[in-house]
């Protein structure tokens, strides 16, 4: 079993290398494929959604594609100043929890959550959908199980590590790149010289409009098309989410990132919507605007009497496929990230923080996974419902963030000089966030727009009740720690008591912070065994979560910190009179390291028994386990196991 899972997922990885991070980190290039091919591969729907949306004004599409390259570039500009702002990552989710307060916080990290889900869910079911449209009609029964089959394949992909992942997809990113990247300039050069006409017609008709319809008619024609490819923008904000995996110095490979992503979309997705005009493009029943275009441009290439042109269309709406399952890796990569920042501030459950022996947040990916299952299963791989379930969420996170920054600006005017330039940023950012989110909400929700929405704040609604059950739980330990940090002491401090004697009783008491349940464990053993311990070994497990795995220095900050709780029990323990030392390790599981650390002390001290803590609820319901993950019995059947006694001290929490 040990064998098949090294196969899969890889050896373990030491977090306490300094060089780890050096090894797992992405420069620029690799974090473009990444992170931009999320928003890349929305210029495979984004353009086409939005030129639908003009049939009978299809002149507007020569300022849609000026309007598209415009809105990429003014948001990746204001994701590129607030990477200055927030270098240690977090995107939406900790702006707006920074700059709006908790509240707006934690509905941005929903609205995320959700929308890395969808990511997921539509970027594979879009894949899958492009690859058998190559098929026979009767394979598509098979449509679903080969949608889960590539979910199961990437989610294995990631458990390995993100930087493998990317390499094995880099192929797919760059052909899609270079076939796109020829499209555009072939189909741009070949009406070169019929550009001036083409803009004379559409101011032509424009005027037309304007006159037969009027202005007001035409601004809401062409301000619907340009919410509907809304999804043209969706991925923009992955840069600033996973600036943890990036190469130091993170702020500038974040905007060199961010720049790389910027002109490739803005170039691809508007270069793409001219096109549509510039080769007279139509919507086709049972096509994609793409593959109508493809066949227009390249469709009559023959070299040699082979259809070079066919093969060349072929190829690139394959790589459009592949490159949507290349785009589920922004949602394996920042979902699970987005999770485990919230759990860190206890608005998910605190396992999701924890990092995996290949250091990455497993829990979270799983979990991303099996969400991501479940809204395949329920649209059964309809990518036109997984659409309207994805059009919201990305614009809600967008117009918080922006408007975070905003405030931000004004707050701080009067200390940067350069505050009006970031506020008119941020402002139109806002501006064009918002009209966006208001139209396509407007326009979608009858579609299936209102389950996004109930299901976005669901989430919220139980972020709720978990922050709640974590703040009962930190008020009933504070009691406690007033409690016992009121005990009398009688300390007989002086010289050093005598190391521990390794032919005597020592109780090994596993700690994590130094305060009242460590105490409160320290004082049971004497009761429940009185005068028979004279010795104590405290031991601590330092686990490195997402919140510590962000360079060398927090793990060696995560150490002092842990050496100092270790060095206060100590003290305590020999202010009552009993001999006392510490040992500790370092790692990302707390199980594994637990077990090693506390099999060397048996070799050192033979007659050592172990001793932990555990919270015990009046009532134990199905959540506490989820919430507290159950560690102490955990580690005590995996040190009973391993030959070890083991005792688990309750700790009663009053709370039902």
């Amino acid at each position: 079993m040990a064998s098949l899972k090294r196969l899969l997922f890889g050896e373990p990885r030491d977090p306490n290398d300094p060089q780890v991070f050096h090894k797992l980190s992405l420069i620029a290039f690799l974090a473009w494929v990444g992170l931009g091919a999320d928003g890349l591969s929305s210029s495979c729907y984004g353009p086409d959604e939005a030129f639908r949306a003009i049939q009978g004004h299809v002149y507007l599409a020569l300022y849609l594609a000026l309007m598209t390259a415009i809105t990429v570039g003014v948001i990746s500009f204001a994701y590129s100043l607030l990477i200055e702002h927030f270098p240690s990552g977090g995107g939406g989710y900790l702006v707006s929890t920074k700059l709006l307060g908790p509240r707006a916080g934690v509905v941005s990290g929903s609205a995320l959550i959700v929308d890395y889900v969808l990511t997921i869910a539509i970027s594979i079911a879009s894949g899958v959908d492009a690859v058998f449209s190559f098929l026979p009609a009767e394979w598509l029964e098979f449509k679903v199980p080969t949608d889960l089959l590539i979910l199961v394949a990437l989610l294995i992909l990631n458990l390995r590590g993100v930087k493998e992942s990317i390499k094995i997809l880099l192929p797919i990113f760059m052909i899609f790149v270079l076939t796109h990247t020829l499209l555009i300039l072939y189909g741009v050069s070949v009406h070169f010289w019929a550009l001036p006409q083409v803009i004379h017609e559409t101011h032509s008709q424009m005027a037309r409009d304007s006159v037969s319809l009027g202005w007001v008619a035409v601004l809401l024609i062409f301000l619907r098309a340009y919410s509907l490819g809304g999804g043209t923008y969706t991925g923009i904000e992955a840069v600033s989410n996973g600036l943890p995996i990036l190469r130091e110095p993170r702020v500038a490979t974040g905007k060199r990132t961010m720049l790389y992503m910027a002109l490739s979309l803005a170039f691809t997705a508007g270069g793409i919507l001219f096109l549509y005009l510039l080769w007279g493009a139509v919507p086709v029943a049972g096509k994609t605007m793409n593959a109508v275009l493809l066949a227009k441009v390249f469709g009559t290439w023959d070299l040699w009497g082979y259809p070079v042109g066919s093969w060349l269309v072929v190829l690139t709406l394959l790589s459009e496929g592949a490159l949507l399952f290349v785009a589920a890796q922004t949602g394996f990569i920042d979902g699970p990230r987005v999770i485990s920042n919230m759990a860190v501030d206890s608005w998910m459950p605190h396992r999701f923080a924890q990092l995996s022996d290949r250091l990455v947040t497993k829990n979270g990916i799983l979990l991303m996974g099996l969400a991501a299952g479940l809204i395949i299963l329920y649209s059964r791989g309809d990518v036109s419902i997984l659409v309207v379930l994805y059009s919201i969420n990305v614009f809600l996170t967008f117009s918080l963030t922006e408007m975070g920054m905003s405030r931000f600006w004004v707050r701080e005017r009067k200390h940067h000089r350069n505050w009006l330039r970031n506020l008119s940023v941020h402002a139109t950012g806002l501006t064009l966030c918002l009209t966006i989110l208001v139209i396509t909400t407007a326009e979608k929700f009858h579609q299936g727009g209102w389950l996004t929405l109930v299901i976005t704040a669901s989430l919220i609604a139980l972020c709720f009740l978990i922050q709640r059950h974590y703040g009962w739980i930190r008020r009933e330990i504070s009691n406690l720690d007033q409690v016992m940090g009121s005990l009398p002491i009688s300390a007989a401090a002086g010289s050093a008591p005598p190391a521990l004697d390794p032919s005597q009783p020592v109780a090994a008491l596993l700690v994590s912070g130094y305060g009242g349940l460590g105490i409160h464990s320290v004082l049971s053993i004497q009761r429940l065994f009185p005068g028979y311990y004279k010795n104590i070994l405290f031991i601590s497990v330092g686990v490195v979560d997402s919140g510590h795995f962000k360079g060398a220095s927090e793990v060696e900050a995560l150490r002092r910190e842990t050496q100092e709780n270790l060095n206060h029990y100590v003290s305590f323990a020999r202010q009552i009179g009993l001999n006392s030392d510490s040992r500790y390790a370092i790692g990302t599981d707390v199980l594994e390291e637990t077990d090693r650390l506390c099999q060397e002390i048996q070799k050192e001290y033979p007659r050592a028994v172990f001793f932990l803590g555990k919270l015990i609820f009046a009532k134990e319901k199905m959540i506490y386990r989820l919430l507290h993950n159950d560690t102490a019995y955990a580690v005590q059947r995996r040190l009973q196991f391993g030959g070890l006694q083991t005792v688990v001290l309750p700790i009663r929490m009053t709370m039902r």
